[in-house]
């Protein structure tokens, strides 16, 4: 899964530097937006404003670790 999402996001957000320890300080709103977008699609999970954190989007396996949370929340429903 991280291989995918790394591949996804290089590909919509080519100037991102995706190995930054601060990936969020790289991101404006667009940037945000389109990456909550991208894995809501992708993964069909529900993001809300409230996932788009420094916490969240601080890396690429604190990315990964959403998706996942996200992933196993919806199948608890």
């Amino acid at each position: 899964m991280k291989d995918k999402i790394r591949i996804m996001l290089e590909e919509a957000l080519p100037l991102v530097d995706f190995d930054s320890d601060f990936l969020f300080s790289e991101l404006d709103s667009l940037g945000v937006t389109t990456i909550m977008m991208m894995l809501a699609d992708e993964f069909d999970i529900r993001l809300e404003s409230a996932d788009a954190t420094p916490r969240n989007l601080k890396s690429i396996d604190s990315i990964v670790a959403l998706v996942e949370r996200k992933l196993t929340e919806q199948k608890s429903l």
